[in-house]
């Protein structure tokens, strides 16, 4: 498909499906480049870097400033993560008082407005905290991806494989996907 003259890839998302609706999300989110800037793996085991550091801390700080948000099994990877995201009854937002279903009409400052807890609002929001405490206290350099992948976790069976692969994910790395040889 083409936008603006320009080679586009097809959503993978789901048509017709509401990603602030309740339900369990797998996400996948990669440094840009496919760059080890996370960790490494050694004896099998994950070693987090300092950036992989504030990446946990900012993951799970997600939970705590988004109280519609649970997290499920996650697992940081020396390019990417890999996490189950639940999405409860929604709860919009204003800065960080917690709104159930009302909209407030706000002029002027940013962090008063209302954030509706929808799976894109929440990795960019992860996106953007992590990314700004690490160009501040790490590696001006660093970036992620852009997009992230994600699937709708529609049963048990599904469930239970995907936390499997999380799980396993660093005893499998050098036949991971995202594995770059070096």
């Amino acid at each position: 498909m083409l936008f603006k003259n320009k080679y586009r890839i097809e959503s993978a998302r789901l048509k017709e499906f509401d990603y602030s609706a309740t339900a369990w999300y797998y996400v996948t989110i990669c440094t840009k480049g496919m760059i080890d800037w996370l960790g490494k793996i050694k004896n099998e085991k994950v070693e987090l870097s300092s950036i992989g550091k504030i990446v946990l801390e900012e993951w799970t700080r997600t939970k705590e400033i988004r109280k519609s948000v649970e997290l499920d099994e996650f697992v940081i990877m020396p390019n990417h993560l890999h996490g189950i995201i639940i999405i409860n009854d929604t709860v919009e937002t204003t800065g960080s008082v917690g709104l159930n279903s009302t909209k407030v009409e706000t002029q002027g400052s940013a962090s008063l407005q209302v954030v509706t807890q929808n799976l894109s609002n929440i990795i960019k929001g992860f996106k953007s905290a992590t990314t700004f405490r690490i160009r501040k206290e790490c590696n001006k350099n660093f970036s992620w991806q852009p997009r992230f992948y994600d699937h709708v976790i529609r049963n048990e069976k599904s469930l239970y494989k995907i936390r499997n692969y999380i799980q396993l994910n660093p005893l499998k790395w050098e036949i991971d996907e995202y594995y770059r040889n070096k």
